[in-house]
């Protein structure tokens, strides 16, 4: 019996303790608004200091790719202070711009390959250049009707169109 009541109470206490650890991590992870602007800022700050310093070194195509990636992702990501990283990626990855973000994704992937593995300068130019149009075309999916309109646009101009 004694040993009963031993094992219940620990059980009481190792659910206690779980609920306090969960409560504990969501402290952590919670911020003000006011952190929450600094980190977006600071984040913003970074990959623009990377984008400008990559054009310092576009001379060298590797580092380049490395720094514009680096800022392109930090910019990118740090809307995930604004809104928390659970609704950016819901929201990244919502049907209505799940393709620009697969396809911006697959640029950066394939420019850090050029640079990083194949060393190809040509390669990595030619991937970053699609890379950034496809960060336009990503960031055009959070503005209402804009790729609809620039879709317009360039059937006008150019008699084709952008999907």
């Amino acid at each position: 019996m004694w040993k009963q009541a031993q094992s219940l109470f620990a059980e009481e206490e190792y659910e206690d303790s779980q609920d306090n650890l969960l409560e504990e991590a969501e402290g952590l992870c919670s911020l003000s608004p006011t952190q929450r602007l600094y980190g977006f800022a600071a984040c913003v700050l970074a990959g623009l200091v990377c984008m400008f310093l990559s054009t310092i070194v576009f001379a060298i195509p590797i580092k380049f790719a490395v720094l514009f990636t680096f800022g392109n992702l930090l910019a990118v990501g740090s809307t995930g202070f604004l809104m928390g990283a659970t609704r950016q990626l819901q929201m990244m990855f919502d049907s209505v711009r799940i393709y620009a973000t697969a396809i911006y994704i697959g640029f950066v992937v394939l420019a850090l390959i050029c640079a990083l593995w194949i060393h190809s300068k040509l390669l990595t130019i030619l991937a970053i250049l699609c890379e950034i149009c496809a960060l336009i075309w990503y960031s055009l999916s959070y503005i209402p009707f804009a790729r609809a309109i620039v879709s317009k646009v360039t059937i006008r101009l150019f008699d084709t169109e952008i999907c």
